[in-house]
Protein backbone atom coordinates (compact mmCIF):
# COMPACT_ATOMS: atom_id res chain seq x y z
CA UNK A 1 0.00 0.00 0.00
CA UNK A 2 1.12 3.48 -0.51
CA UNK A 3 -0.33 6.76 1.24
CA UNK A 4 -1.21 9.71 -1.30
CA UNK A 5 -1.60 13.32 -0.48
CA UNK A 6 -4.40 15.26 -2.22
CA UNK A 7 -2.82 18.32 -3.36
CA UNK A 8 -4.67 21.17 -5.71
CA UNK A 9 -5.97 19.65 -8.96
CA UNK A 10 -6.21 16.27 -7.46
CA UNK A 11 -9.21 14.29 -8.47
CA UNK A 12 -10.25 10.78 -7.93
CA UNK A 13 -10.04 9.82 -11.56
CA UNK A 14 -6.38 11.34 -12.29
CA UNK A 15 -5.12 9.48 -8.91
CA UNK A 16 -6.19 6.51 -10.19
CA UNK A 17 -4.80 6.88 -13.30
CA UNK A 18 -1.28 8.01 -11.69
CA UNK A 19 -0.94 4.89 -9.83
CA UNK A 20 -2.37 2.14 -12.47
CA UNK A 21 -5.69 1.73 -10.30
CA UNK A 22 -9.57 2.53 -10.42
CA UNK A 23 -11.17 5.36 -8.47
CA UNK A 24 -13.32 2.37 -7.29
CA UNK A 25 -10.30 0.42 -5.78
CA UNK A 26 -9.26 3.49 -3.79
CA UNK A 27 -12.74 4.26 -2.61
CA UNK A 28 -13.51 1.06 -1.53
CA UNK A 29 -10.61 1.46 0.89
CA UNK A 30 -11.26 4.30 2.32
CA UNK A 31 -14.82 5.02 2.20
CA UNK A 32 -14.65 8.42 0.96
CA UNK A 33 -17.18 10.43 2.49
CA UNK A 34 -17.63 12.43 -0.46
CA UNK A 35 -15.38 10.63 -3.70
CA UNK A 36 -16.00 13.61 -6.17
CA UNK A 37 -15.25 16.37 -3.66
CA UNK A 38 -11.50 15.72 -2.02
CA UNK A 39 -9.84 17.85 0.13
CA UNK A 40 -6.34 19.14 -0.19
CA UNK A 41 -4.18 17.80 2.51
CA UNK A 42 -6.62 14.36 2.78
CA UNK A 43 -4.77 11.49 3.02
CA UNK A 44 -5.93 8.52 0.53
CA UNK A 45 -4.48 4.67 1.12
CA UNK A 46 -3.55 3.97 -2.14
CA UNK A 47 -4.01 -0.25 -3.66
CA UNK A 48 -0.44 -0.91 -4.60
CA UNK A 49 2.37 -3.73 -4.63
CA UNK A 50 4.88 -0.75 -3.48
CA UNK A 51 5.58 0.29 -0.43
CA UNK A 52 6.72 3.08 1.76
CA UNK A 53 9.95 3.41 4.10
CA UNK A 54 10.35 6.91 6.45
CA UNK A 55 14.11 6.85 6.94
CA UNK A 56 15.52 6.83 10.73
CA UNK A 57 18.79 7.88 11.59
CA UNK A 58 21.82 5.68 10.57
CA UNK A 59 19.98 3.84 8.11
CA UNK A 60 21.87 4.17 4.54
CA UNK A 61 20.16 3.01 1.07
CA UNK A 62 22.29 -0.56 1.64
CA UNK A 63 20.50 -1.01 4.76
CA UNK A 64 16.94 -0.44 3.50
CA UNK A 65 17.28 -2.57 0.17
CA UNK A 66 18.43 -5.71 2.41
CA UNK A 67 15.63 -4.62 4.59
CA UNK A 68 13.21 -5.31 2.10
CA UNK A 69 14.60 -7.59 -0.11
CA UNK A 70 15.12 -4.95 -3.19
CA UNK A 71 18.08 -4.02 -4.69
CA UNK A 72 19.74 -0.60 -4.07
CA UNK A 73 19.55 0.03 -7.72
CA UNK A 74 15.74 -0.43 -7.66
CA UNK A 75 15.28 1.58 -5.07
CA UNK A 76 17.29 4.68 -6.72
CA UNK A 77 15.32 3.92 -9.74
CA UNK A 78 11.83 4.38 -7.88
CA UNK A 79 12.59 7.09 -6.57
CA UNK A 80 14.92 8.78 -8.89
CA UNK A 81 18.04 9.90 -6.42
CA UNK A 82 20.41 12.10 -7.66
CA UNK A 83 23.02 10.92 -4.88
CA UNK A 84 22.27 7.37 -2.93
CA UNK A 85 24.46 8.73 -0.42
CA UNK A 86 22.15 11.89 1.25
CA UNK A 87 19.33 9.97 3.34
CA UNK A 88 17.97 12.31 5.49
CA UNK A 89 15.97 11.39 8.59
CA UNK A 90 12.31 11.73 7.95
CA UNK A 91 12.51 11.32 4.55
CA UNK A 92 9.87 9.43 2.70
CA UNK A 93 11.06 6.54 0.10
CA UNK A 94 8.98 4.13 -2.19
CA UNK A 95 9.99 0.53 -2.02
CA UNK A 96 9.38 -1.48 -5.38
CA UNK A 97 8.17 -4.97 -4.98
CA UNK A 98 9.75 -8.11 -4.75
CA UNK A 99 9.74 -9.53 -8.45
CA UNK A 100 10.22 -12.94 -9.29
CA UNK A 101 10.71 -14.15 -12.54
CA UNK A 102 9.62 -17.84 -13.69
CA UNK A 103 12.22 -20.01 -14.48
CA UNK A 104 12.07 -23.58 -16.45
CA UNK A 105 10.83 -26.26 -14.13
CA UNK A 106 9.45 -23.96 -11.09
CA UNK A 107 6.27 -24.55 -9.36
CA UNK A 108 4.58 -22.21 -7.60
CA UNK A 109 5.48 -24.38 -4.51
CA UNK A 110 9.25 -23.96 -5.26
CA UNK A 111 8.84 -19.95 -5.34
CA UNK A 112 6.96 -19.76 -2.24
CA UNK A 113 9.39 -22.08 -0.16
CA UNK A 114 12.35 -19.93 -1.37
CA UNK A 115 10.63 -16.60 -0.47
CA UNK A 116 8.85 -18.17 2.69
CA UNK A 117 5.57 -17.24 1.75
CA UNK A 118 2.73 -19.37 1.06
CA UNK A 119 1.07 -20.34 -2.36
CA UNK A 120 -1.97 -18.99 -1.57
CA UNK A 121 -0.39 -15.68 -0.55
CA UNK A 122 1.00 -15.64 -3.82
CA UNK A 123 -1.83 -16.54 -5.63
CA UNK A 124 -3.64 -14.26 -4.25
CA UNK A 125 -1.51 -11.33 -5.05
CA UNK A 126 -0.77 -12.28 -8.64
CA UNK A 127 -4.35 -12.81 -9.09
CA UNK A 128 -3.58 -16.52 -10.48
CA UNK A 129 -6.73 -18.90 -9.96
CA UNK A 130 -5.07 -22.54 -10.90
CA UNK A 131 -1.62 -22.84 -9.03
CA UNK A 132 -0.28 -25.08 -11.94
CA UNK A 133 -1.05 -22.50 -14.66
CA UNK A 134 2.25 -20.52 -14.39
CA UNK A 135 4.31 -20.14 -17.39
CA UNK A 136 8.11 -19.48 -18.31
CA UNK A 137 8.95 -16.03 -17.71
CA UNK A 138 6.06 -15.09 -15.59
CA UNK A 139 6.88 -11.91 -13.79
CA UNK A 140 4.87 -12.81 -9.63
CA UNK A 141 5.10 -10.34 -7.52
CA UNK A 142 6.40 -11.70 -4.13
CA UNK A 143 4.56 -10.07 -0.91
CA UNK A 144 7.11 -9.78 1.85
CA UNK A 145 6.84 -11.61 5.07
CA UNK A 146 4.93 -9.38 7.77
CA UNK A 147 5.97 -8.40 11.63
CA UNK A 148 3.40 -10.93 13.89
CA UNK A 149 1.84 -9.22 16.53
CA UNK A 150 -1.50 -9.06 18.83
CA UNK A 151 -3.90 -6.23 18.48
CA UNK A 152 -6.90 -5.70 21.31
CA UNK A 153 -9.53 -3.56 21.05
CA UNK A 154 -11.66 -2.01 24.08
CA UNK A 155 -15.01 -0.81 23.36
CA UNK A 156 -18.19 0.44 25.06
CA UNK A 157 -20.61 -0.67 22.42
CA UNK A 158 -23.41 -2.28 22.93
CA UNK A 159 -24.14 -5.78 22.65
CA UNK A 160 -25.59 -5.87 18.71
CA UNK A 161 -23.25 -2.60 17.97
CA UNK A 162 -19.95 -4.51 19.03
CA UNK A 163 -21.44 -7.85 17.91
CA UNK A 164 -21.52 -5.79 14.25
CA UNK A 165 -17.71 -4.72 14.80
CA UNK A 166 -16.14 -8.28 15.37
CA UNK A 167 -18.21 -9.82 12.53
CA UNK A 168 -16.48 -7.03 10.11
CA UNK A 169 -13.02 -7.01 11.45
CA UNK A 170 -12.52 -9.76 13.80
CA UNK A 171 -9.55 -11.44 11.39
CA UNK A 172 -7.43 -8.58 12.77
CA UNK A 173 -7.86 -8.75 16.66
CA UNK A 174 -6.17 -11.25 18.78
CA UNK A 175 -8.21 -10.08 22.07
CA UNK A 176 -11.39 -8.14 22.36
CA UNK A 177 -12.33 -6.24 25.94
CA UNK A 178 -15.96 -4.67 26.42
CA UNK A 179 -15.58 -2.22 29.01
CA UNK A 180 -15.62 -2.46 31.85
CA UNK A 181 -16.26 -4.27 35.01
CA UNK A 182 -16.60 -2.18 37.50
CA UNK A 183 -15.47 -3.50 41.59
CA UNK A 184 -17.36 -2.56 44.04
CA UNK A 185 -15.56 -1.62 47.70
CA UNK A 186 -17.38 -5.69 49.00
CA UNK A 187 -15.02 -6.97 46.25
CA UNK A 188 -17.79 -7.96 44.01
CA UNK A 189 -18.19 -6.86 40.37
CA UNK A 190 -21.13 -4.98 39.19
CA UNK A 191 -23.39 -6.85 36.83
CA UNK A 192 -22.20 -6.22 32.85
CA UNK A 193 -24.46 -7.37 30.06
CA UNK A 194 -21.32 -8.74 28.11
CA UNK A 195 -22.80 -12.33 27.05
CA UNK A 196 -23.63 -11.53 23.29
CA UNK A 197 -20.56 -9.87 22.67
CA UNK A 198 -17.95 -12.39 24.23
CA UNK A 199 -19.75 -15.24 22.27
CA UNK A 200 -19.39 -13.03 18.83
CA UNK A 201 -15.59 -12.48 20.07
CA UNK A 202 -15.09 -16.41 20.40
CA UNK A 203 -16.74 -17.37 17.18
CA UNK A 204 -14.28 -14.94 15.53
CA UNK A 205 -11.25 -16.56 16.73
CA UNK A 206 -10.53 -13.52 19.16
CA UNK A 207 -9.64 -14.02 22.81
CA UNK A 208 -12.09 -12.10 25.41
CA UNK A 209 -10.41 -10.27 27.99
CA UNK A 210 -12.33 -9.28 30.89
CA UNK A 211 -11.64 -5.45 31.99
CA UNK A 212 -11.95 -4.67 35.36
CA UNK A 213 -11.62 -0.90 36.71
CA UNK A 214 -12.35 0.92 39.51
CA UNK A 215 -13.46 4.77 37.91
CA UNK A 216 -16.21 6.05 35.74
CA UNK A 217 -16.71 9.38 33.71
CA UNK A 218 -17.57 11.00 37.14
CA UNK A 219 -15.92 9.10 39.48
CA UNK A 220 -11.99 8.70 39.93
CA UNK A 221 -12.28 6.00 41.73
CA UNK A 222 -9.06 6.30 44.19
CA UNK A 223 -10.90 5.86 47.53
CA UNK A 224 -12.33 2.54 46.14
CA UNK A 225 -9.39 0.90 44.90
CA UNK A 226 -7.86 1.91 48.37
CA UNK A 227 -10.65 -0.15 50.45
CA UNK A 228 -9.85 -3.20 47.83
CA UNK A 229 -6.43 -3.01 47.40
CA UNK A 230 -5.27 -2.30 51.34
CA UNK A 231 -7.53 -5.18 52.14
CA UNK A 232 -6.34 -9.20 51.40
CA UNK A 233 -9.52 -9.73 52.04
CA UNK A 234 -11.21 -8.16 49.86
CA UNK A 235 -8.13 -8.87 47.49
CA UNK A 236 -9.15 -12.56 47.40
CA UNK A 237 -12.88 -11.53 47.60
CA UNK A 238 -12.15 -9.76 44.32
CA UNK A 239 -9.87 -12.37 42.49
CA UNK A 240 -12.48 -14.82 42.89
CA UNK A 241 -15.20 -13.41 41.73
CA UNK A 242 -13.10 -12.11 38.73
CA UNK A 243 -12.61 -16.10 38.23
CA UNK A 244 -15.83 -16.89 38.49
CA UNK A 245 -17.06 -14.46 35.69
CA UNK A 246 -14.38 -15.49 33.22
CA UNK A 247 -15.33 -19.57 34.00
CA UNK A 248 -19.19 -18.76 32.93
CA UNK A 249 -19.02 -16.24 30.28
CA UNK A 250 -15.33 -17.64 28.76
CA UNK A 251 -13.23 -14.96 29.78
CA UNK A 252 -9.39 -15.97 28.89
CA UNK A 253 -7.31 -12.94 30.10
CA UNK A 254 -7.89 -10.67 32.59
CA UNK A 255 -7.21 -6.80 32.35
CA UNK A 256 -6.48 -5.07 35.63
CA UNK A 257 -7.69 -1.10 34.68
CA UNK A 258 -7.35 0.63 37.92
CA UNK A 259 -6.61 4.63 37.42
CA UNK A 260 -6.20 7.34 40.04
CA UNK A 261 -4.43 4.58 42.15
CA UNK A 262 -3.47 6.59 45.36
CA UNK A 263 0.42 6.83 45.70
CA UNK A 264 0.30 4.66 48.68
CA UNK A 265 -1.45 1.57 47.47
CA UNK A 266 1.50 1.18 45.36
CA UNK A 267 2.93 -1.70 46.87
CA UNK A 268 -0.51 -3.08 47.36
CA UNK A 269 -1.44 -2.95 43.59
CA UNK A 270 1.71 -4.64 42.78
CA UNK A 271 1.00 -7.49 45.56
CA UNK A 272 -3.02 -7.60 43.89
CA UNK A 273 -1.46 -8.24 40.48
CA UNK A 274 0.71 -10.75 42.18
CA UNK A 275 -1.81 -12.71 43.39
CA UNK A 276 -3.83 -12.63 40.18
CA UNK A 277 -1.25 -14.59 38.45
CA UNK A 278 -0.98 -16.62 41.23
CA UNK A 279 -4.71 -17.47 40.74
CA UNK A 280 -5.25 -17.41 37.29
CA UNK A 281 -2.38 -18.85 35.73
CA UNK A 282 -3.01 -22.40 37.34
CA UNK A 283 -5.88 -22.04 35.38
CA UNK A 284 -4.15 -21.31 31.87
CA UNK A 285 -5.89 -17.41 31.91
CA UNK A 286 -3.26 -14.67 30.88
CA UNK A 287 -3.04 -11.30 32.98
CA UNK A 288 -2.44 -8.01 32.11
CA UNK A 289 -2.95 -4.34 33.01
CA UNK A 290 -3.13 -0.77 31.76
CA UNK A 291 -0.37 1.75 32.18
CA UNK A 292 -1.16 5.52 32.41
CA UNK A 293 1.78 7.08 30.20
CA UNK A 294 4.85 7.77 32.29
CA UNK A 295 7.80 9.32 31.08
CA UNK A 296 9.99 8.57 33.67
CA UNK A 297 10.01 6.73 37.05
CA UNK A 298 10.11 10.30 38.95
CA UNK A 299 7.06 11.29 36.99
CA UNK A 300 4.17 12.65 39.90
CA UNK A 301 0.83 13.05 40.13
CA UNK A 302 -2.34 11.03 40.97
CA UNK A 303 -2.20 8.93 37.44
CA UNK A 304 1.44 7.95 37.45
CA UNK A 305 2.50 7.36 40.78
CA UNK A 306 0.91 3.78 41.73
CA UNK A 307 1.90 2.67 38.13
CA UNK A 308 4.87 1.13 38.99
CA UNK A 309 6.20 -0.03 35.48
CA UNK A 310 9.04 -2.34 36.34
CA UNK A 311 6.49 -4.61 38.77
CA UNK A 312 4.06 -4.65 36.13
CA UNK A 313 6.30 -5.22 33.43
CA UNK A 314 7.76 -8.17 35.45
CA UNK A 315 4.64 -9.62 36.83
CA UNK A 316 1.98 -9.28 33.75
CA UNK A 317 2.30 -11.57 30.65
CA UNK A 318 1.67 -7.92 29.39
CA UNK A 319 0.98 -4.58 29.52
CA UNK A 320 -1.43 -1.72 27.60
CA UNK A 321 0.46 1.83 27.44
CA UNK A 322 -2.46 4.39 27.53
CA UNK A 323 -0.57 7.04 24.75
CA UNK A 324 -3.71 9.02 24.55
CA UNK A 325 -5.44 11.82 26.03
CA UNK A 326 -3.15 14.25 25.49
CA UNK A 327 -5.89 15.86 23.73
CA UNK A 328 -8.33 15.41 26.68
CA UNK A 329 -11.84 16.67 25.38
CA UNK A 330 -12.13 19.40 28.21
CA UNK A 331 -8.57 20.73 27.98
CA UNK A 332 -7.45 22.57 24.61
CA UNK A 333 -7.61 21.71 21.46
CA UNK A 334 -4.31 19.20 20.34
CA UNK A 335 -3.32 15.97 18.95
CA UNK A 336 -5.02 13.67 21.05
CA UNK A 337 -1.85 10.43 20.62
CA UNK A 338 1.04 12.86 19.74
CA UNK A 339 3.65 10.38 17.92
CA UNK A 340 6.56 13.03 19.99
CA UNK A 341 4.77 12.10 23.32
CA UNK A 342 4.38 8.47 22.41
CA UNK A 343 7.93 8.23 21.55
CA UNK A 344 9.12 8.89 25.25
CA UNK A 345 6.61 6.79 27.03
CA UNK A 346 7.86 3.59 24.94
CA UNK A 347 11.52 4.79 25.39
CA UNK A 348 11.14 4.79 29.27
CA UNK A 349 8.92 1.34 29.70
CA UNK A 350 11.35 -0.19 27.15
CA UNK A 351 14.08 0.42 29.95
CA UNK A 352 12.19 -1.53 32.53
CA UNK A 353 10.00 -3.83 30.52
CA UNK A 354 10.78 -6.20 27.84
CA UNK A 355 9.71 -4.83 24.38
CA UNK A 356 7.63 -8.59 24.20
CA UNK A 357 5.32 -7.27 26.88
CA UNK A 358 4.70 -3.72 25.33
CA UNK A 359 0.80 -2.95 23.66
CA UNK A 360 1.13 0.34 21.72
CA UNK A 361 -2.09 2.11 23.03
CA UNK A 362 -3.85 3.66 19.57
CA UNK A 363 -6.85 5.64 19.52
CA UNK A 364 -9.60 5.81 16.83
CA UNK A 365 -11.40 9.11 17.45
CA UNK A 366 -11.50 12.28 16.96
CA UNK A 367 -12.18 15.32 18.49
CA UNK A 368 -13.51 19.17 17.89
CA UNK A 369 -12.96 22.28 19.96
CA UNK A 370 -14.47 25.37 20.24
CA UNK A 371 -11.96 28.11 19.56
CA UNK A 372 -10.77 29.75 21.93
CA UNK A 373 -10.71 27.03 24.64
CA UNK A 374 -12.41 28.07 28.06
CA UNK A 375 -11.97 26.07 30.37
CA UNK A 376 -14.73 23.79 31.46
CA UNK A 377 -15.62 23.44 28.28
CA UNK A 378 -15.79 19.94 26.52
CA UNK A 379 -14.69 19.04 23.06
CA UNK A 380 -17.34 17.16 20.73
CA UNK A 381 -15.56 13.50 20.18
CA UNK A 382 -16.54 11.58 17.17
CA UNK A 383 -14.80 9.17 14.26
CA UNK A 384 -12.34 10.10 12.18
CA UNK A 385 -14.60 9.72 8.97
CA UNK A 386 -16.98 12.10 10.45
CA UNK A 387 -13.95 14.43 10.75
CA UNK A 388 -13.45 14.49 7.25
CA UNK A 389 -16.97 14.74 6.77
CA UNK A 390 -17.31 17.64 8.72
CA UNK A 391 -13.67 18.93 6.45
CA UNK A 392 -15.75 18.68 3.36
CA UNK A 393 -19.05 20.40 4.55
CA UNK A 394 -17.13 23.90 5.35
CA UNK A 395 -14.36 23.43 2.88
CA UNK A 396 -11.67 22.88 5.67
CA UNK A 397 -8.07 22.08 3.98
CA UNK A 398 -6.76 19.67 5.87
CA UNK A 399 -3.03 20.23 7.61
CA UNK A 400 -0.33 17.73 9.11
CA UNK A 401 1.49 18.67 12.28
CA UNK A 402 5.02 16.68 11.63
CA UNK A 403 6.18 16.90 14.99
CA UNK A 404 3.14 15.11 16.54
CA UNK A 405 2.66 13.22 13.50
CA UNK A 406 -1.21 14.33 13.39
CA UNK A 407 -3.59 15.81 11.20
CA UNK A 408 -6.00 18.93 11.88
CA UNK A 409 -8.28 21.57 10.91
CA UNK A 410 -10.29 24.34 11.08
CA UNK A 411 -13.51 25.62 10.60
CA UNK A 412 -15.82 28.38 11.23
CA UNK A 413 -19.82 26.85 11.73
CA UNK A 414 -22.63 29.06 10.26
CA UNK A 415 -23.02 30.89 13.51
CA UNK A 416 -19.55 32.19 13.03
CA UNK A 417 -17.92 30.10 15.74
CA UNK A 418 -14.00 28.90 15.63
CA UNK A 419 -13.77 25.48 15.68
CA UNK A 420 -10.35 23.33 15.61
CA UNK A 421 -10.63 19.40 14.73
CA UNK A 422 -7.57 16.58 15.55
CA UNK A 423 -8.35 13.10 14.04
CA UNK A 424 -6.14 10.13 12.54
CA UNK A 425 -5.51 9.66 9.36
CA UNK A 426 -3.11 7.13 7.42
CA UNK A 427 -0.17 9.04 7.70
CA UNK A 428 -0.94 9.29 11.29
CA UNK A 429 -1.76 5.57 11.66
CA UNK A 430 1.43 4.70 9.58
CA UNK A 431 3.34 6.34 11.91
CA UNK A 432 2.47 4.60 14.97
CA UNK A 433 2.91 1.18 12.96
CA UNK A 434 5.91 1.84 12.12
CA UNK A 435 6.84 2.77 15.67
CA UNK A 436 5.53 -0.50 16.79
CA UNK A 437 8.08 -2.42 14.14
CA UNK A 438 11.12 -0.13 15.07
CA UNK A 439 10.88 -1.09 18.94
CA UNK A 440 9.40 -5.00 17.65
CA UNK A 441 6.43 -4.36 20.54
CA UNK A 442 4.36 -6.86 21.03
CA UNK A 443 1.55 -5.05 19.60
CA UNK A 444 -1.31 -2.78 19.13
CA UNK A 445 -4.44 -1.82 21.15
CA UNK A 446 -7.24 0.07 20.38
CA UNK A 447 -9.24 2.39 22.24
CA UNK A 448 -11.92 2.26 21.35
CA UNK A 449 -14.15 0.26 19.09
CA UNK A 450 -17.36 2.21 17.53
CA UNK A 451 -15.97 4.79 15.71
CA UNK A 452 -15.50 3.90 11.88
CA UNK A 453 -11.96 4.43 10.35
CA UNK A 454 -11.22 2.29 7.33
CA UNK A 455 -8.16 3.23 6.76
CA UNK A 456 -6.31 1.89 10.04
CA UNK A 457 -7.80 -1.42 9.15
CA UNK A 458 -6.40 -1.81 5.66
CA UNK A 459 -3.48 -0.85 6.67
CA UNK A 460 -2.96 -2.88 9.85
CA UNK A 461 -3.63 -5.67 7.77
CA UNK A 462 -1.11 -4.11 5.07
CA UNK A 463 1.50 -3.89 8.01
CA UNK A 464 1.28 -7.26 9.95
CA UNK A 465 0.05 -10.40 10.52
CA UNK A 466 -2.49 -10.66 13.29
CA UNK A 467 -1.91 -13.36 15.73
CA UNK A 468 -4.59 -15.48 16.90
CA UNK A 469 -4.37 -17.34 20.70
CA UNK A 470 -8.40 -19.14 20.04
CA UNK A 471 -7.75 -22.70 19.48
Amino acid sequence: MLIHVVSAGDSLWKIAHDYHTTANAINELNQLPNPNQLLIGQSLVIPSPYTSHRVRAGESLWSIAAQYGVTVHAIEQTNQLANPNLLDPGMSLIIPPIIHVVQPGETLMAISNRYGVSVQTIMIENHIENPNNITIGMQLIIPRKKLEIEVNAYTYQSNEAAVNTLNKIGQLLTYFSPFAYMIKEDGSLQPFDDQQMVEAAIVNNISPMLSITNFTSTEAGSNLSHVVLSSPELRETLINNVLQVMEEKGYTVLNVDFENVLPQDRENYNEFLQLCVDRLHPKGYLVSTALAPKTSVQQSGLLYEAHDYEEHGRIADFVILMTYEWGYRKGPPQAISPINQMRKVVEYALTVIPAEKIFLGFQIYARDWVVPHVQGQEAETFSPQEAIRRADQYGAPIQYNVTTQSPYFRYVNEQGVRHEVWFEDARSAQAKFDMVKQYHLRGVSYWALGFPYPQNWVLLDDNFTIKKLMP
